[in-house]
């Protein structure tokens, strides 16, 4: 199985469904009616006929005593006589929506508010409620058509916010709408932000469904960069890394990514494990591959029939770390009559492999100042990474922050620890 259909296979878990994605609309039918009847003050110049005064006295009376369907009888009555006026139809069909919600008929309540909207005697305030009661109706019945049609009713109301925006988006997003449900998405997110809180998780699973529909690789790198930045969850960090190791070909970026992976725990296969611990054993890091593999051990990441093949890696890697760190007087001696800071740099990545934080520290920044270091990413990267486990974040994010000067480190690898420094708290 490919690493394109392993990443493809774990987008489900950001299917949207009609069902709860978004929990608002689904507590707001209550709010539709209150506790308590429609109000029907008329405005100047608009009265009840006295011909139905006797049928809605009778009507709210039953529904003011919990007699739904007697309710709806007078109600029915009062309808059927004629020579009716827009008004007396107005409110009528509020008095029957409430009977209708209050009997659970949510599609005939639907019908009846439409309805009121048509008499063109409503007021703006009528209309506002009114518009809302379908939105929210259909969009719960599964009409997504119609609920996208209210909802933007509202919007030219003048009531767009988060809410509305972002049922509009899923609307489109369950009628197969990718590029409607990505406009609406975005201006839920940007509503969100201009309210000074965290956007909800669903906006951007669906903008990253509709990526991976499209089959947009940058789109869905995009989206799980955005998921990443919002909730930091270690399997959103593994869907992205993935993806972006696909297109990464040399050991030394490789191994940057799986680092990434590593300090994120969103590294779970053996397979992984070893190849990173394999990587530092190339790049003569056997402390810091040892460490790797003693963790895939202890993770229970490795399976029976990896163990053979893991235990003759951790052998290999105990003995040449051993090796190394008796050296590291040596190391020490070399570094400090050194005019450059590359053998201070090696000697603190020496340190960082065994745990020893504040010595790489110091000894790196003791290689930086010096200068002439060939490879000043990986510097930095150790130097962020030490201060962190140290719980020194200031200094952590100063030295991460530092790879945006690295520009033989690609592009996006200096973005990927960028993100990953945004996280650090």
């Amino acid at each position: 199985m490919s690493a394109k259909y392993t990443i493809r296979r774990r987008l489900s878990f950001g299917r949207a469904t009609g069902a709860g994605l978004f929990t608002a609309l689904a507590l707001s039918v209550a709010l539709l009616v209150g506790g308590s009847l429609p109000a029907h003050a008329a405005p100047a110049k608009q009265t009840i006929s006295r011909k139905i005064a006797k049928n809605l006295i009778a009507a709210q009376k039953a529904l003011q005593g919990g007699k739904w369907d007697a309710g709806l009888q007078n109600l029915q009555a009062a309808e059927g006589k004629s020579g009716l006026t827009p008004f007396d139809h107005k409110t009528i069909d509020d008095l029957k929506a409430y009977a209708y919600v209050k009997l659970g008929n949510m599609n005939a309540a639907e019908k009846s508010w439409e309805a009121a909207l048509q008499t063109g005697a409503c007021t703006p305030q009528d209309t506002l409620r009114f518009t809302r009661a379908v939105f929210q109706l259909s969009y719960n019945a599964h009409d997504y058509a119609k609920a996208i049609a209210y909802g933007q009713k509202l919007i030219a109301l003048g009531q767009g916010n988060e809410q509305i925006y972002a049922v509009i988006g899923q609307g489109y997003f369950l009628t197969k709408n990718c590029r409607g449900a990505d406009v609406y998405m975005d201006k839920a997110i940007a509503a969100a932000h201009a309210t000074g809180k965290p956007p909800q998780e669903g906006y951007y699973q669906i903008k990253l469904q509709c990526a991976f529909n499209a089959k947009d690789t940058a789109g869905e790198i995009a989206g799980f960069t955005d998921l990443v930045r919002l909730t930091n969850k270690p399997e959103y960090w593994n869907s992205l890394l993935r993806l972006e190791r696909q297109n990464t070909r040399k050991d030394k970026n490789l191994l940057m990514i799986y680092r990434l992976m590593y300090n994120t725990s969103s590294m779970n296969v053996t397979s992984d494990y070893v190849e990173m611990a394999q990587l530092l054993g190339d790049a003569a890091l056997p402390e810091e591959a040892l460490a790797v593999v003693q963790k895939a051990i202890s993770s229970g990441a490795v399976k029976p029939t990896q163990a053979a093949r893991v235990n003759r890696l951790l052998k290999d890697m105990q003995r040449r770390a051993a090796s190394d760190q008796k050296g590291i007087p040596t190391y020490v001696t070399q570094a400090n009559k050194s005019p450059t800071g590359e053998l201070d740099v090696k000697l603190g990545e020496v340190y960082y492999g065994i745990g020893n934080y504040a010595n790489a520290v110091q000894a790196i920044n003791n290689g930086l100042k010096k200068g002439h270091v060939k490879s000043l990413g990986q510097a930095y990267v150790y130097l962020g990474l030490s201060n962190q486990y140290l719980k020194n974040i200031p200094a952590a994010k100063h030295a991460f922050a530092k790879l945006k000067t690295v520009t033989s480190m690609p592009s996006n690898i200096r973005g990927l620890w960028a993100l990953y420094a945004g996280n650090l708290k």
